[in-house]
């Protein structure tokens, strides 16, 4: 059994001082006790906040991050031609690519405060589209760079089966497909079986509307019967709510709570073009809304209209999506301050309970974000569930001169990855030593010289 003190520790309900908590050999937390005094602990924590949950990635896109960005005077740069140069990085990655890729990811992503990640793997198949022996050899890479850094994973395998609405899939999107209900569910048992083996999370979903055959999504949904977290894209962008309406006849929210049985363990990630009336189906039915600003901003998605679905007691969470950036934090600072300048108004966060915007919102990226990986949390830190925190620089300037009231506010807005000192996972202080970093970092540059991006 090892023993944290805490000097101080955010609870849902606020600092808490003076605090140890303990925990058994898995890590989990086994005894928290308030207003300690005594000296019978091993790890002295000045100020600690939860870890964070980073409810949507696409690990392979890491890739490419930065190289997206060299627009050509005579050509129109938009998420369509975006995604044709992620296709070419998908058609190029092999096994050994991909651990390399994510390991590295998902280290940096500790490195920025997130401790568990809902990863939407849809790169299924070999470079000619064929099934590996094993079906889940590409998941069970990411579950393995998850375990070597020591990152939370849900592995979330997506069904997708087509090229559009109405059209055949192209040829490169031959990785992805499965090409019917029943071949999808083969690879998601085996995924799942596989997740167990290492201690891990399954969740299950389709990429989007417009890339599953109607009857085989509400196949999957049947089959899933909310057993596990359902997680998929949907109106993203303006193009697929006009071909949605074109070939649905209705708008993609609204044709999609119409059609099938859609509660509160779905995850919809963007979500950027709602009507009232579409926005008014995912609150009441108590959906979860997964926003990544960061990469919605870099592929010119959008802007989530906020305010109206905080009007009506939204569930949203947040998720690094093409990993383009990392930080929770700026993921925060991104939607409040878009949603400022549409309103004019700074409280975008607010509520009849509270008007603290860090407070808010860390809440709703924490509850809902835990639910999207398949977890029910309470409390931020609980006896039975993972210890995992964000050892925050007490001593920064900007903190140390904070108050309670001011104190989550200053570490989401004010600063950067350099508040966060260590991030633990199950009691565990995560990153490498010197010689473990460079071997990370050499392994990652040897599988993109080998996969030859092109900018």
């Amino acid at each position: 059994m090892t023993k944290f003190y805490f000097q101080k520790i955010l609870q849902k309900d606020g600092w808490k001082n003076k605090v140890r908590i303990s925990i058994d050999k898995d890590g989990l937390i086994s005894e928290i006790i308030e207003y300690y005094n005594g000296n019978d602990y091993q790890i002295n924590i000045p100020l600690a906040i939860p870890g964070i949950p980073n409810a949507h990635s696409h690990a392979f896109q890491y890739a490419m991050a930065g190289l997206t960005e060299n627009h050509s005077e005579n050509r129109s740069s938009n998420f369509w031609t975006w995604r044709n140069e992620m296709y070419n990085l998908a058609l190029n990655i092999d096994p050994d690519s991909l651990q390399a890729i994510a390991t590295m990811l998902y280290s940096e992503m500790l490195n920025n405060g997130y401790t568990s990640v809902a990863e939407f793997h849809y790169l299924h198949h070999d470079k000619d589209g064929n099934k590996y022996s094993n079906l889940c050899e590409l998941g069970e890479r990411l579950l393995i760079a998850a375990q070597e850094v020591g990152i939370n994973i849900t592995i979330v395998p997506i069904f997708y089966n087509k090229g559009g609405f109405n059209k055949k899939y192209e040829n490169e999107q031959k990785r992805f497909i499965s090409q019917n209900t029943d071949e999808y569910l083969s690879l998601f048992e085996k995924t799942v079986e596989t997740a167990l083996k290492y201690g891990s999370k399954t969740g299950i979903g389709a990429h989007s509307i417009r890339a599953v055959n109607e009857k085989m999504f509400g196949e999957i949904n049947k089959y899933n019967e909310n057993k596990y977290p359902f997680h998929l894209h949907i109106a993203e962008q303006l193009k697929e709510v006009e071909e949605s309406t074109k070939y649905l006849g209705q708008r993609p929210v609204e044709w999609l709570y119409n059609n099938f049985e859609i509660g509160e363990n779905h995850h919809l990630v963007h979500a950027t073009h709602l009507t009232d009336k579409e926005t008014n189906l995912v609150t009441s039915n108590k959906s979860n809304v997964i926003l990544c600003p960061i990469t919605e901003g870099n592929l010119a998605d959008g802007i989530f209209n906020y305010d109206l679905f905080q009007k009506k007691e939204g569930n949203w969470c947040i998720g690094s999506d093409s990993n383009v950036g990392l930080s929770p934090f700026e993921e925060i600072r991104l939607l409040d301050y878009s949603n400022r300048l549409k309103t004019n108004n700074r409280d975008t966060f607010k509520n009849s309970e509270s008007a603290n915007s860090g407070e808010i919102a860390l809440n709703a990226v924490y509850k809902n974000g835990q639910k999207a990986m398949g977890n029910i949390r309470n409390n931020y830190f609980e006896i039975g569930q993972p210890l995992d925190f964000l050892d925050i620089n007490h001593q920064q300037p900007l903190i140390s001169n904070s108050d309670d009231k001011n104190l989550l506010n200053t570490i989401i807005y004010s600063t950067d990855i350099r508040s966060i000192k260590n991030t633990y996972t199950k009691g565990i202080k995560r990153g490498q030593d010197f010689k473990e970093e460079e071997k990370l970092i050499e392994e990652y540059n040897n599988s993109i010289k080998k996969i030859k991006l092109t900018n």
